[in-house]
């Protein structure tokens, strides 16, 4: 980990307009006084917790002394599965070039997730340790992330994060005969030879990796089953959602649910009591979330929406959306044809500016970015937002019903909470075209959004009066996300087949927000404001707000990684918000919602297709224009709204 060459760390700070830079790994900033002195921390206390606190079943660090192969960087990787541009293959089926456009690739380099780290050390003794389980893996593995801060990780695969070597060498910690390869039942043996456990279920990083040097992958066709030196295995595994889950489904284990469904914290310096991901605080339930949804029983045809070269357009896995099909060969060697199916390593998700920090704080030769690859990801991120969810509108002249539908299989948005947020930007005109009123202004100079006046899809944390005490801290709601024990707002939109009790069930239930079962839209009516002939409507995201980013800046007492955060949020965009859907709409005579026939009247031709529509909507996002007043059913309401505007 190091600065562009030539640039001392002065003359990166005056480049960047920021004080002294430090950054984990090239100084440690560790201020052990700051964090534990309630006095230097405005009288926040740091809990007591150890190593123990975090603990997850499945392959442990290794000690001193211990047999094994340790994680190679992915520099390695290059010369087979890289430069295909050199070779005449094509770039969007380039594991290393995706994989390193990815924030996959650059989760440890992100100063987002720095400066998140240096507070989670900062609240919780070692609590870095849950955090670096997945976004170093590796460094997890060998040993070198403790102390929790980074501050031991010296081998330069330590900062490439989601590594290939790691992901690859990941075992199925449920061996199933028949359909695991035969060598796992000997590694599943083994570690619990070694006294550690076999996982208990999916998440908090409890992986299983392979001890040997053995690369683990998706195709059984393979005619060497030498590669690199090394053995390749054939691995189901890696074509399963369990395998994304591994890391897409976090709890913290320092606290502990209680019988009445709240969380407190449990005992100090000892594991969980039950290791159940159910019984402690949920992070995010991505993977629990697309369990229990169509995608993830069955699968859903999207029609080309996701997967690139799917056969069947039935995306099912996580791999399916996030790692398209493309036609391209996995390895430049010769003998090795180009796949129908070869997954594209682009790992896309919902974050829209971060990439451009991470190459700006480091050399490309240690990042593996160019103008390409980052141009490449960000086109892919933006894609994905694009495909994510539907955006319909109609009014019955009074007022206007915005209805957003998750075309995805998780809630929208998930992971993460901090930070992320959806809301909807309505603007009304007159028939000058001139703005007559605005929900949900958005302010790029100062990064402000206007939150009184529209709906915000968002989650939000709180701390118990009885957390609050016990740290120092005011109870309500915080953004200190190892501290918190309670959700205070969660009105993400659910995925298809959602249910209430399923949701309940995985801790990820909505709140502030009702939904029912089978539901994954949400509507939201604004009132048509007088002069309005048209309405613009936009569905932004925003991957880092203002709040989040001041909160990482401010509350860091320990070094200045949250200022370095801060100035790289402000230098690309502040997180300028991602449009999603933006539709437009009209409400002068002969486009009412009312004219079903489209003669420009309102007359018998609608009232018939009205009667003809007559009962339950059929499921979204299949229209249902006759449900003039969007409660998914054709009735008499809708009946009174056509016989309203009769003649117009």
């Amino acid at each position: 980990m190091s600065f562009k060459p030539g640039k001392s760390v002065g003359a990166m700070a005056a480049a960047m307009g920021i004080g002294a830079v430090v950054l984990i790994g090239l100084a440690a900033g560790r201020t052990a006084s700051a964090e534990g002195d309630p006095a230097a921390r405005g009288g926040q206390v740091q809990l007591n917790t150890t190593l123990a606190d975090f603990f997850e079943p499945g392959t442990q660090p290794i000690q001193a002394g211990d047999p094994f192969v340790p994680v190679f960087s992915a520099v390695g990787c290059r010369n087979c599965h890289g430069n295909f541009f050199n070779n005449g293959l094509p770039l969007e089926g380039e594991p290393l070039r995706n994989w390193a456009g990815s924030m996959m690739g650059q989760t440890i380099r992100d100063p987002i997730f720095q400066a998140a780290l240096t507070i989670a050390n900062q609240d919780a003794n070692f609590g870095g340790d849950l955090c670096l389980r997945c976004h170093a893996p590796g460094a997890w593995v060998t040993g070198r992330s403790t102390p929790t801060d980074m501050s031991a990780f010296v081998d330069p695969s330590d900062f490439e994060g989601v590594t290939c070597h790691a992901c690859h060498r990941f075992v199925d910690p449920v061996y199933k005969p028949g359909v695991s390869p035969l060598i796992d039942f000997g590694v599943l043996r083994d570690l619990e030879t070694r006294g550690e456990m076999l996982p208990t279920q999916v998440g908090n990083a409890q992986f299983v990796f392979d001890m040997d040097d053995r690369r683990r992958g998706p195709f059984n066709d393979l005619a060497n089953p030498l590669i690199h030196g090394v053995p390749a295995v054939f691995s189901p595994f890696h074509q399963t959602a369990e395998f994304c889950g591994q890391c897409h489904d976090v709890s913290n284990p320092a606290f502990e649910r209680q019988p009445d469904g709240t969380y407190e914290l449990g005992a100090l310096d000892a594991p969980h009591a039950t290791l159940l991901k159910e019984d402690m605080v949920p992070e995010q339930r991505t993977y629990s979330e697309w369990l229990h949804s169509d995608f993830g029983n069955g699968g859903v045809q999207m029609n080309g929406r996701f997967g690139g070269n799917h056969p069947t357009g039935v995306m099912e896995t996580c791999q399916d959306c996030h790692m398209p099909d493309v036609e391209s060969p996995g390895c430049v060697i010769n003998g090795f044809p180009a796949r129908p199916n070869m997954p594209q390593h682009a790992l896309s998700g919902a974050n829209t500016w971060v990439l451009k920090a991470v190459r700006d704080l480091y050399d490309d030769f240690e990042t593996n970015l160019s103008d390409e690859t980052l141009a490449d990801g960000l086109a892919r991120v933006q894609e994905m937002h694009t495909n994510a969810s539907d955006m319909d509108l109609s009014h019955d002249g009074v007022d206007l019903n915005v209805r957003v539908t998750n075309m995805t299989g998780h809630k929208l948005p998930t992971g993460y909470p901090e930070g992320r947020r959806m809301w909807l930007n309505v603007r009304f005109f007159d028939e000058n075209s001139q703005l007559v009123a605005e929900h949900g202004a958005y302010d790029e100079v100062t990064a402000t959004l206007n939150e009184g006046d529209t709906k915000i899809y968002e989650m939000k944390l709180g701390l118990t009066d009885s957390v609050a005490q016990a740290v120092g801290l005011p109870s309500g709601e915080s953004q200190h996300v190892l501290l918190f024990n309670e959700v205070l707002k969660d009105n993400r939109i659910p995925p298809m087949g959602f249910t209430n009790v399923n949701f309940e069930a995985i801790q990820s239930a909505p709140i502030g927000a009702a939904y029912a079962d089978g539901q994954h839209w949400d509507d939201t009516m604004f009132a048509i404001p007088a002069g309005a002939e048209t309405a613009s409507v936009t569905l932004f995201y925003q991957t880092t707000s203002k709040r989040y980013i001041e909160f990482l800046r401010d509350a860091n007492v320990t070094n200045n990684l949250g200022q370095v955060a801060y100035d790289q949020w402000e230098l690309h965009g502040k997180s300028e918000p991602a449009v999603m859907d933006q539709v437009l709409i009209s409400f002068v005579s002969g486009i009412s919602p009312a004219d079903l026939n489209g003669d420009g009247q309102i007359g018998a031709a609608d009232f018939a297709i009205l009667l003809g529509s007559w009962g339950p909507c059929p499921p979204a996002p299949t229209p249902c224009a006759a449900d003039l007043d969007s409660d998914g059913t054709v009735g008499s309401s809708d009946l009174a709204v056509l016989l309203g505007l009769w003649g117009t």
